[in-house]
């Protein structure tokens, strides 16, 4: 039997409306295309000849935004795990640390156990697959003696697990210290805080590892964040780097903290950068925390060791146009 009834005919496109092309908004337009890049092109142009769409346009806003802090004297919190120390970004970070683009750090564990390694022997990542199955990953004597005697030494005087470690790396003098952003930070007097889980880093497991200190000391860094997230009201910028889980929960929960407290917390800006775009930062950094208008988010999807150089280069070619700064 056919399903097709007697009088059931194709609908007739005749009296579809049109308009005319050129009357109709549209989202690209030659004004936005890319330009060739010659041999002898400087950065400024390479930068200027890149397409304004997509993610060269929210890289170009969150820039604005982190020189709008700068002039407005509020932070521009850097959050980030230890893949931003393994992709070789630290001379980066500390460059705009000394030009005043970064007030504050806030990172993993895994950061303290790659940037200290930097410091003190130029190198770090070991091959977790070559030293697993001997049950040797993690066993770097210098690296947990370091970390749980910082975090001892901090509990003891009351201060955050960064600036013990800061404090206690830069006491050894390391070969390397140039390289390093707790080294970096604490001689600068900007605010580092580190945010464990713990359990989860190497040191965690060593025969010095003391829990109390840990949790005392990071515990801390947690309160010294939220006072700095506090403080992003009225344009301050929030960047999440390489932290899937850690550090959004740890961010969230300071936004919640502050607006529990009575604080007003809008007018900032947040952005996770990473070469793939997690629930997480996603919900807890970019959506959740700018909600109902109370700042805006941005997400930059690739890899550090492309977008964070960029990024600086954005921030940094103004400055040269500009004759740069006085502190720089």
């Amino acid at each position: 039997m056919s399903i097709y009834v007697d009088d059931l005919r194709p609908l007739s496109l005749d009296e579809v409306k049109t308009y005319p092309l050129a009357s109709r908004p549209s989202k690209v337009a030659l004004t936005d295309f890319a330009q060739p890049v010659s041999a002898d092109s400087t950065l400024s142009d390479f930068l200027k000849n890149l397409p304004n769409i997509l993610a060269v346009r929210s890289l170009r806003e969150i820039a604005v935004a982190v020189k709008r802090a700068r002039e407005l004297q509020k932070p521009v919190i850097w959050g980030m795990g230890g893949h931003v120390i393994k992709t070789g970004l630290a001379p980066v970070i500390i460059d705009l640390m000394r030009r005043g683009f970064v007030s504050a750090i806030a990172a993993n564990g895994s950061v303290l156990v790659h940037d200290a390694e930097i410091a003190m022997v130029g190198s770090t990542s070991e091959d977790v697959d070559a030293t697993l199955g001997a049950g040797a990953f993690g066993g770097a004597e210098e690296t947990g003696k370091l970390l749980n005697e910082a975090a001892r030494e901090g509990a003891r005087d009351g201060i955050g697990l960064g600036e013990a470690m800061g404090r206690a790396l830069l006491a050894l003098n390391p070969k390397h210290k140039d390289y390093s952003l707790l080294c970096a930070a604490y001689e600068m007097r900007v605010p580092f805080t580190a945010h464990l889980t713990i359990g989860g880093d190497i040191a965690h497991f060593h025969p010095n590892a003391d829990g109390a200190a840990l949790g005392a000391t990071t515990h801390t860094d947690f309160r010294l964040l939220s006072e700095m997230v506090r403080r992003l009201n009225g344009g301050g910028v929030y960047l999440n780097i390489g932290s899937a889980v850690v550090l959004p929960e740890i961010f969230l929960k300071a936004v919640t903290l502050v607006r529990n407290m009575g604080h007003t917390l809008t007018d900032f800006t947040t952005a996770n950068f990473d070469f793939i775009q997690h629930y997480r930062p996603l919900t807890n950094v970019v959506r959740r925390p700018t909600a109902d208008g109370a700042g805006r988010g941005y997400a930059i999807t690739g890899h550090h060791e492309l977008t964070i150089p960029l990024l600086a280069a954005e921030l940094l070619c103004g400055e040269e146009e500009q004759g740069g700064r006085s502190d720089a």
